[in-house]
């Protein structure tokens, strides 16, 4: 498969990124790699080989959910950063 800069221009526009000229042949040489390697591992024969699920044979290794105190509201507006005494104020996150 052979990537041109228009196709690393539309993935570009796509993830709402922008790159100069060195940035592009860059990016497009890896893109290249990549694709190669994706291509290389079509050729492998895998006949009669389990599908890999998991990495370990460990799932969903969880601590027992046990019930435990907790801390009231007081306390926690208390010993809050930022609070009055109904509210916790936090950082402005999204910007619009």
């Amino acid at each position: 498969m052979e990537l041109t800069k228009e196709m690393i221009a539309q993935l570009a526009s796509l993830a709402r990124l922008e790159f100069n000229e060195e940035e592009t042949l860059r990016i497009q040489d890896d893109l290249a790699r990549m694709i190669s390697f994706v291509e290389k591992l079509g050729e492998i024969d895998t006949t009669g080989v389990e599908p890999l699920l998991h990495m370990t044979d460990i799932r969903n290794n969880l601590r027992d959910d046990l019930p435990q105190g907790s801390m009231d509201r007081q306390t926690a507006l208390a010993i809050a950063p930022d609070a009055d005494q109904e509210y916790f104020y936090v950082p402005k996150v999204i910007k619009k």
